[in-house]
């Protein structure tokens, strides 16, 4: 029976498919810590940016998690390939900060924090479900388990400060300001998602060799969910509340975390 958690299996079992899964998910955590790490140097407030450093020395985590497990299994990473490069195709759709502002040395202004707050407030949302969905497929897992596992719950951190700095910058004042970028986000990301699961999709079946009724189901489903989330799915990524664990990031991250995951 054709499943997510048969699909997933699939390419965990097959070398080729999991490297590139994984270099895939090393990449994008590697460009986030990259812009976080910027931001944080371009950032004015002394109570935010620590907490952008934070979410910056995750997402190298993650990085380093990801080709750690491509090395337990004696494989390197490879190129990401310009069409399922999700953080250069979401700043081709002007989604979030480019690297031409964050290479600068000027600091950013109220308004682009918000654009960043609001940009990581989308993806996290998506990388949230993503992992959560890792986690029921891979969490028995002996290899990957506590790997999914702690990423996952990292995850759930960075959307929960990104709730809640929006939240406290919409008491300011800026609340229009914030609903309009962050419904410009979520359809940029929506547009960008689907791109990308079809890039994947199509590389996945070429090395899995699948015959073509099963590439028809799997990208019937991705652009299902396209449509579901054009029409509907959106407003999960778009709406404030004050999260259950406040101040999430508020403390430096543990050196060298990712070895208990491993």
């Amino acid at each position: 029976m054709l499943s997510t958690r048969s699909l997933f299996n699939e390419i965990y079992r097959n070398d080729e498919a999991y490297q590139l899964f994984c270099s895939i998910a090393a990449g994008g955590e590697d460009q986030g810590g990259w812009e976080n790490e910027r931001i944080t140097t371009l950032t004015r407030d002394p109570v935010l940016a620590p907490k952008v450093a934070r979410h910056g020395a995750d997402e190298r985590k993650h990085g380093r998690i990801f080709t750690q497990l491509l090395s337990k299994r004696g494989l390197p990473k490879v190129a990401v390939p310009a069409d399922a490069d999700y953080c250069m195709l979401l700043e081709a759709k002007g989604v979030g900060l480019s690297h031409e502002r964050l290479n600068s040395d000027l600091p950013l202004s109220d308004r682009e924090i918000i654009t960043y707050l609001a940009h990581s407030r989308v993806t996290e949302q998506r990388a949230a479900e993503q992992m959560r969905q890792l986690v029921k497929v891979y969490g028995d897992n002996p290899d990957l388990g506590r790997a999914m596992r702690m990423i996952s719950a990292d995850e759930d951190n960075h959307l929960a400060y990104c709730h809640e700095e929006l939240l406290r910058l919409r008491v300011e004042g800026y609340g229009p300001y914030i609903r309009h970028v962050l419904e410009t986000c979520a359809r940029g990301e929506i547009r960008t998602h689907r791109d990308v699961g079809l890039a994947v999709t199509a590389r996945m079946a070429r090395i899995l060799g699948w015959p073509r009724w099963q590439l028809a189901v799997v990208t019937l489903g991705v652009r299902a969910l396209y449509l579901y989330d054009r029409a509907i799915g959106w407003r999960r990524m778009v709406r404030l509340r004050m999260p259950e664990r406040r101040n999430a990031l508020g403390t430096p991250a543990p050196p060298h975390a990712e070895h208990e995951a491993l």
